[in-house]
């Protein structure tokens, strides 16, 4: 059976992480339209071309195109039996045309994974967080170990201190997402996540399918939730 997994959750509730799991375990590929709106500027299609045109002239990618770009990864060998969806679908036309399609393939969406987190919570993983070059992740917040976190005043204390930090052992100066740095942005990231993602969760709930996921716990425990509730379909 082909196993098609939409996530869904606020900004910290660990989607990234949790999605690499699943691709690992069930051998289904993550899809990102994120990623595949970023892999349109490499191509040389007519699909990739007009994409590249809507970008180019600062207007959203509309549902239609969206939508067949999306058609155009499903259509790729390693998605033959599945998917994880990943920012898609964001709206109630593109979750009815996903719907669509996948039936006329003799598929259907199997489980939406609600990865639930009080927005509190939410907001401290988001502006706390800092990441090493391999890829390890800490934060200010919740894990702080073997770190060193400064907040260091703007010159001239016109702005808010800016948090920097670095690894105890090495020195090695550690990254921050520019967007993680303004309070204000993920305040608007989580804003736009109510607004965009309550209708579909409704969309979704009246076909039975939505999971919901507890993502305030341990990674090892969240992922232990979505493997069983995975496994039980």
């Amino acid at each position: 059976m082909s196993l098609y997994v939409i996530l869904m959750g606020v900004q910290g509730a660990g989607k990234g992480l949790q999605a690499k799991l699943i691709e690992e375990h069930f051998g289904i590929p993550q899809v990102s339209t994120g990623d595949l709106f970023r892999a349109m500027r490499a191509r040389t299609d007519d699909l990739a071309r007009k994409v590249q045109d809507i970008m180019a002239s600062g207007q959203l990618v509309d549902d239609d195109t969206t939508n067949a770009i999306v058609v155009d990864r499903l259509a790729q060998a390693d998605a033959q039996n599945g998917v994880i969806l990943d920012g898609y679908p964001r709206n109630q036309v593109q979750a009815a045309f996903l719907e669509h399609h996948l039936q006329e393939k003799g598929g259907r969406v199997n489980a939406v994974l609600l990865l639930e987190l009080d927005l509190y919570v939410a907001f401290k993983r988001a502006f706390g967080r800092v990441s090493a070059a391999d890829g390890a992740s800490y934060n200010y917040y919740y894990n702080a170990d073997g770190v060193d976190f400064n907040w260091t005043p703007a010159a001239g204390s016109e702005f808010p201190p800016r948090l920097e930090a670095s690894l105890a052992a090495t020195g090695e100066a550690l990254k921050r997402r520019p967007d993680d740095a303004s309070a204000d942005a993920i305040i608007k990231r989580i804003d736009t996540f109510l607004e965009t993602t309550q209708p579909l969760i409704n969309y979704f709930e009246v076909k039975g399918i939505v999971r919901k996921i507890n993502a305030d716990q341990s990674i090892d425990a969240v992922w232990t939730d979505i493997q069983r509730a995975l496994e039980a379909l």
